[in-house]
């Protein structure tokens, strides 16, 4: 009688999983990721490993697997989402009307952060285990600025704008984020438009000196004192 095969195929001679090994990783970490955005939606990204891989029917030691740290987990559920904020940069820059480009760019960024607790804390962290996300920072960093020159080239920006107001708006929205995602959009779109407003050129008194703050301060945990 031959002996029965087994009921999980190995993997082959190379090293490499069997089909059916790499089906099931595929549709495990899907469900992990699925989890997590659910999870952090709710509830910001505090949510801990264990719960994300309840959630997903697999045990941490899958999750683990595929993504071995927090930070890990958390920079690939909102992959997509951080994806469609360099898109939105991308064509802001072509934009022929750069106070268009400059106002449609910070209300995507702005909507997405009201839109998904999740995705707010994710666009303020910092992931030290994901390599490209400095150099993604310094070239958001430079289109932003390239931006804002544009715009005051054009006589549409108050000449006292700074390329680090954006990252004061970008903390301010993220703090009126709140448990209703309908008031944290009514929110955040009240601000965005309090902003936008202040950025026209004007005949008043000049603003006071900008704050020493780019960009990767924005995943920078606040300074304690004492």
């Amino acid at each position: 009688m031959p002996a029965q095969l087994p009921r999980n195929p190995s993997p082959t001679a190379s090293g490499t999983p069997a089909p059916r090994q790499r089906a099931d990783a595929r549709h495990n970490r899907a469900r992990l990721l699925q989890a997590a955005r659910e999870a952090y939606a709710l509830n910001g990204t505090d949510v801990s490993s264990s719960a994300i891989a309840r959630r997903a029917g697999v045990g941490a030691a899958t999750l683990y697997r595929h993504f071995p740290t927090r930070g890990s987990l958390i920079a690939a559920a909102f992959s997509e989402q951080l994806g469609q904020c360099v898109a939105a940069l991308d064509e802001a820059l072509q934009d022929d009307d750069p106070w268009r480009g400059l106002r449609d760019v910070l209300t995507k960024v702005c909507t997405m952060q009201a839109q998904d607790r999740g995705f707010s804390a994710a666009f303020l962290a910092q992931f030290p285990d994901a390599p490209d996300a400095h150099r993604e920072r310094a070239r958001a960093e430079a289109g932003l600025a390239r931006l804002v020159q544009r715009a005051k080239d054009t006589g549409q920006l108050r000449e006292d704008f700074d390329p680090s107001d954006i990252t004061l708006l970008f903390l301010a929205n993220n703090g009126v984020v709140r448990q209703s995602p309908a008031a944290s959009l009514a929110a955040s779109r009240r601000l965005l438009a309090y902003f936008l407003q202040s950025c026209l050129p004007t005949d008043g008194p000049p603003l006071p000196r900008p704050a020493p703050l780019r960009l990767d301060d924005l995943y920078k945990p606040p300074r304690r004192t004492g």
